[in-house]
């Protein structure tokens, strides 16, 4: 019985450990500074390395119709209305990167995430500066240079 009770509050703890930390709004907003403005933000170069290395999620926030008309086919897509209901998506042990056109929904997504102990970023140059960068000779110098700096594995 004791074995049990034990092993019972193991696996409570460790479904607690492993639960995102939720930070209270205020006080996020009394320790922002430089150093979290900077970090919040990621640029498609450095976003498209992490994806394709595994270690981020590209979360495209759009709503569904704008999403079926055109996206990423390496992003998720979970609209901003729907983010509070379908958390439970997100890996909690890799980066969220947050996205849309611009980068106004994916800003709040970001916010949203951080809040409830995520590691999250927005792409502050959007999807459509991202759509543009692979394109042509652009997408063609990325591989050119990603192939160069990182271990490719067929």
């Amino acid at each position: 019985m004791i074995k049990t009770m034990l092993i019972l509050c193991a696996a409570v703890g460790l479904m607690y450990a492993t639960e995102p930390k939720k930070i209270d709004f205020e006080a996020y907003l009394r320790s922002f500074d430089y150093q979290e403005r900077e970090t919040m933000k990621i640029k498609t170069p450095d976003m498209l390395v992490l994806v394709e290395e595994g270690e981020a999620i590209l979360v495209d926030v759009r709503f569904p119709e704008e999403f079926e008309v055109w996206h990423m086919n390496f992003a998720k897509n979970i609209p901003l209305n729907e983010l509070p209901q379908r958390l439970q998506e997100l890996p909690k042990d890799k980066l969220i990167i947050t996205a849309c056109p611009h980068y106004d929904r994916s800003s709040m997504a970001r916010l949203f995430l951080t809040l409830n102990g995520y590691n999250a970023k927005y792409l502050n140059d959007g999807l459509l500066k991202t759509a543009d960068f692979l394109r042509g000779d652009n997408a063609k110098e990325f591989l050119e240079v990603y192939k160069a700096t990182h271990t490719v594995t067929p």
